[in-house]
This record gives structure tokens, C-alpha cells and sequence, in this order.
């Protein structure tokens, strides 16, 4: 299993960034790739994930309109824009690859995790 995230830095509110999850092919070309965020004391949460097609997406309700998820046309890299970042927005990003082929927002349908990348958005 090869799933590696990168792209992550510091930041200043405002700014943007964009991280990228490297799969392998066998590991995510036909499921669903999600990013999840974990921020210093509190729990992991789920931020953006697609379906393999790239079609479908689903966000949570605190990034919607400022991030944006895609993937390439072999599919086995994922891409979360994010824009106007917050400092709400500093965590440790981790890009995971789903059992299905559905994008999912349940870490509990996740098959694979990634490692992390830190992002730091200073205000």
C-alpha cells in the first residue's frame, strides 16, 4: 500500500494551498479518496472526499466554497484545494482510501490511511 500526502506549510490567513495524496494504482484507482484533518486536542474529522468516477464529492459544512477536491484522470491522485484558509484550519491532513467506490465521510469505511501533512495557517 503506497498513499502519501503532501503539499502541506505555513501559512498566513487568507492564503492557499494545495495538498496531494499519491496512491498507488491498485491502492485507490477504483475508490473513493477522502481527506480527514486532526487539530492539536481534538478529534479527527472528515473534510472532502470523491467517488472513483471524480463526479461524485461531499464536504463538510466548515469548508464548503473555500476547498475543493478532484483527482487526475488515472485517479490515483487526489488534490484538496484550499483556499482563504482560517486558522481553524491548522491540523495534521490525511488523505484515506475508501472500501467502496462511493466517496464517504465515515472513517469507519476507510481501508487505508495515509500519512499526514501539517498545514499552519497563522492569523
Amino acid at each position: 500500500v503506497q498513499l502519501q500526502a503532501s503539499g502541506g506549510g505555513t501559512v498566513q490567513a487568507g492564503d492557499s494551498l494545495r495538498l496531494s495524496c499519491a496512491a498507488s494504482k491498485r491502492t485507490a484507482s477504483n475508490n473513493g479518496v477522502g481527506w480527514f484533518r486532526q487539530a492539536p486536542g481534538k478529534e479527527r474529522e472528515f473534510i472532502a472526499a470523491i467517488g472513483w468516477r471524480g463526479s461524485d464529492t461531499i464536504y463538510a459544512d466548515s469548508v464548503k466554497g473555500r476547498f475543493t477536491i478532484s483527482r487526475d484522470y488515472g485517479g490515483n491522485t487526489v488534490y484538496l484545494q484550499m483556499n482563504n484558509l482560517k486558522s481553524e484550519d491548522t491540523a495534521v491532513y490525511y488523505c484515506a482510501v475508501s472500501r467502496s467506490s462511493a466517496p464517504t465521510s465515515r472513517a469507519e469505511y476507510i481501508r487505508y490511511w495515509g500519512q499526514g501533512t501539517l498545514v499552519t495557517v497563522s492569523s
